[in-house]
């Protein structure tokens, strides 16, 4: 039967639109993304991958085999702000990822920060490059990599999306909310006011995963 006008018509029979998997290290953050499985642009799953870059390569790849090749994969969490003037809370979205083993450029970054600030008003969006690192950066190493280039640090987003490049071409975004700034360095993630600040931004900012993922399934012209 042909479609009411002004409807779009309906997927073939079999079609589905590609996943995304959104993948975080903690159990914090994957608390945060609670419900993310009900989005509303096709299947989506919250991989928790464990801390450490090693660990995220290992899930993510788990997590790939046999998947639909074309599932995009979003690194998201908590990040460690290397600007001077960030806050817990900010956001920030990688226009690539970048770790010793190389550089994974990233797909709608755009899209993403349009998303952003439409679903967290008031937050400050940065975008730069994010870098990987296998501990927590501190002082003059936090330092050296802002003179490099990069706009925060984290352990597992480099390695999440060079794994999930590596199983194939898709779409692939980080979006990370400060939880340690040069002037607000943090403790323990749940003892401190910027660790609940960036908790309630992560939970906030699930509409505009969705947004970039719808974004990634239309036709490129």
């Amino acid at each position: 039967m042909a479609a009411a006008r002004g409807q779009a018509p309906p997927d073939p029979p079999g079609a589905r639109p590609a996943p995304l998997l959104i993948a975080c290290a903690l159990g914090i953050e994957r608390f945060a993304l609670r419900g993310a499985e009900r989005g509303a642009h096709g299947p989506v799953s919250v991989l928790r991958t464990g801390m450490g870059p090693e660990a995220a390569e290992r899930a993510v790849g788990r997590a790939l085999l046999g998947a639909d090749p074309a599932a995009a994969v979003l690194a998201t969490g908590f990040c460690a702000g290397l600007a001077p003037g960030m806050h817990p809370g900010d956001l920030v979205v990688a226009d690539e990822t970048r770790d010793p083993a190389g550089r994974t450029p990233c797909t709608g970054t755009e899209t993403l920060v349009k998303a952003l600030a439409a679903a967290a008003p008031g937050c400050t969006v940065h975008t730069g490059p994010l870098t990987g690192s296998d501990h927590v950066v501190r002082g003059a190493e936090r330092a050296a990599l802002r003179a490099a280039g990069a706009v925060a640090a984290d352990m597992e987003s480099a390695a999440t999306l060079r794994a999930a490049v590596a199983a194939g071409p898709r779409p692939v975004a980080a979006v990370r909310v400060v939880v340690d700034a040069p002037e607000h360095e943090l403790v323990r993630i749940g003892t401190l006011r910027g660790g609940i600040s960036a908790f309630r931004v992560l939970r906030a900012v699930l509409p505009a995963f969705f947004e970039w993922h719808r974004s990634s399934l239309l036709p490129r012209r």
